[in-house]
């Protein structure tokens, strides 16, 4: 069966744009390699904090729309669980200012197409002390775990669903315990 991105012609199913091929039973379609990305509830996105808003961020994650980042919906130094107050709101630049990295997870999509996503979790959080790489979106598929330490050259990875990998130097020892994957550091 035909699908998005091909064609038919001569009794042959031909690719219409240069991508890769995804087949679902019988259903052929070709996603092409320079689209932008559109995410999906539950992938993980690495972002640039463009703005600083009223209790909330705005990221850019390489999407169409772009990303909102809740004062609500990020872990607040130490780990406290409590209401969000106006003094939350004043130190805001504290936790994550124009320009740093975060990693975070899409929670939810706004009417408008915006993602809502969140730094709930330890693993998710600013991004400090590594090399960030892009891909095509299209490239990173799904998967369980995102987050990768590889032992024997000292590299903690994080695989974001966007096509951006973050690589880090694995901490040491004693500084394990405090985090998963690659968050605050």
């Amino acid at each position: 069966l035909r699908g998005h991105g091909t064609y038919v012609a001569h009794g042959k199913l031909i690719a219409s744009v240069a991508g890769v091929v995804q087949r679902v039973n019988k259903l052929v379609s070709v996603v092409p390699l320079k689209s932008t990305y559109s995410g999906q509830v539950g992938d993980v996105v690495v972002g640039r904090v463009t703005e600083v808003g009223q209790k909330r961020w705005q990221i850019d994650v390489g999407s169409t729309q772009g990303a909102v980042l809740m004062l609500s919906s990020v872990n607040l130094p130490g780990g406290v669980q409590r209401r969000r107050t106006y003094e939350d709101q004043l130190n805001m630049r504290t936790l994550y200012a124009e320009g740093d990295l975060v990693s975070a997870e899409i929670h939810s999509f706004w009417a408008d197409g915006a993602m809502s996503i969140h730094t709930r979790s330890r693993k998710y959080g600013k991004l400090t002390f590594g090399v960030l790489v892009q891909v095509p979106a299209v490239l990173m598929r799904r998967m369980k775990e995102h987050f990768h330490r590889i032992d024997e050259i000292g590299v903690d990875m994080l695989l974001a669903s966007n096509g951006y990998v973050w690589l880090s130097p694995t901490p040491p020892e004693g500084e394990r315990g405090e985090e998963e994957g690659g968050g605050d550091k």
